[in-house]
């Protein structure tokens, strides 16, 4: 949308101006991209902002660490404390490690993708400040399989958010438990009392037009005896294996979530082609888009326009030849062709490979890629590489 334009911009200016390798530029970009959208909602909510590591990452402790720690810079950078920042993060074994490191660090995180008390249980256990059961996910996967709808009140989302709340008082954990997802304003309504909830718009407008009693239906004051579950990487695999909804959930909305990265960088690398295009030459600009290889052998022109690969064939080198600047070049493949000839008449075709190879080498002192040199192909009456005997 052209009102978010400049921070596009901005984030593509930002990331060219990053002395980063040329695959390490789209995450970079990718990143501050998402904190320049953070920083102006923070300008609006007076409480937390969440920002996503790629999703990719998702079975990648050290990758999301790495990531994260850069966002947190980045907002820092501009001026925003960590203290409003929620790094989110897929409630996966590996990105519930993430978290406990970077809670340990002072970095808040939302852990995003929960389908069950497994994560739920990992991620307190972790330390996460906020947790995202997704209500209507859970539900949707049930009313797919049970082939039937479900009354808000044995909704199995809701049901999955209300014993995650227990579990959470019962054992006395501090993690934020925030309801997401939801697919009507009954699932609203029976976490009333939640933490905390995120409604779409279309959601709020209905309960802000409805005048129905909204009784309080979880109260941390409530007494609960609930065993802890066993906090290891074994048990936590094992309760996910055991949990068909909470697996599949759980992946499908990693390869959603990636599904819509990758979306977004194809138009962040056209932004970033269109920023390098500016006040360069028809060439140039090709030279940002693919890989140009020279079809010459004069060494002169492939100096000037300076092509990544070149390519030569005998028509090309004898061009090149016969021009005064490479005489130098025929006579020593001559002179090397004669060396290692035991007397008479030296084999011209090893005069052309000897001359092919000296080309190549100039070559391959300017371009930075490959260089191709072609093999003859006419064959003798032994069915060699060489020129036909002559009778």
């Amino acid at each position: 949308m052209p009102q978010y334009a400049h921070h596009v911009n901005d984030a593509i200016t930002y990331g060219l101006g990053a002395d980063v390798p040329e695959d390490e530029l789209v995450p970079l970009i990718m990143d501050k991209l998402s904190v320049n959208f953070g920083a102006e909602i923070l300008g609006i909510v007076p409480g937390y902002v969440s920002t996503e590591v790629d999703a990719r990452l998702s079975f990648d402790t050290e990758g999301t660490l790495k990531r994260a720690r850069r966002i947190i810079q980045m907002y820092e950078e501009i001026g925003i404390s960590k203290d409003r920042v929620l790094i989110k993060i897929a409630s996966t074994w590996e990105g519930i490690q993430a978290c406990k490191v970077l809670q340990l660090e002072g970095v808040q995180c939302n852990m995003t993708l929960l389908f069950s008390l497994a994560q739920a249980a990992a991620c307190a256990d972790a330390g996460a400040t906020l947790i995202s059961p997704f209500v209507g996910r859970i539900s949707d996967w049930y009313k797919a399989k049970e082939g039937r709808s479900f009354e808000a009140a044995e909704d199995p989302g809701v049901l999955s958010v209300q014993t995650i709340y227990r579990y959470y008082k019962a054992l006395g954990y501090p993690t934020i438990v925030m309801g997401a997802s939801f697919r009507n304003t009954g699932q609203i309504t029976e976490l009333a009392g939640c933490d905390r909830l995120t409604i779409s718009p279309g959601l709020l407008d209905e309960l802000a037009a409805s005048s129905e009693a909204v009784p309080t239906k979880l109260d941390p004051s409530q007494p609960n005896t609930i065993d802890k579950l066993e906090n290891t990487e074994m048990a936590f695999r094992w309760a996910m294996s055991e949990d068909p909804m909470a697996t599949a959930k759980l992946a499908e909305g990693i390869r959603k979530f990636s599904a819509d990265i990758e979306s977004l960088e194809t138009v962040v690398n056209r932004k970033i082609v269109e920023k390098r295009a500016e006040g360069r030459s028809a060439f140039e600009q090709l030279q940002l888009l693919t890989t140009i290889v020279a079809d010459t052998g004069d060494i002169k022109s492939i100096k000037k326009v300076k092509p990544t690969d070149a390519t030569t064939n005998p028509s090309l080198l004898y061009k090149a030849a016969t021009l005064p600047e490479y005489a130098n070049l025929l006579e020593e493949a001559v002179a090397s062709a004669k060396k290692t000839s035991s007397g008479g008449q030296v084999p011209m075709d090893i005069i052309i490979d000897r001359l092919s190879v000296y080309f190549g080498k100039e070559i391959l002192g300017i371009v930075p890629g490959y260089v191709s040199t072609e093999v003859r192909t006419v064959s003798n009456n032994k069915g060699s590489l060489a020129p036909p005997s002559k009778t």
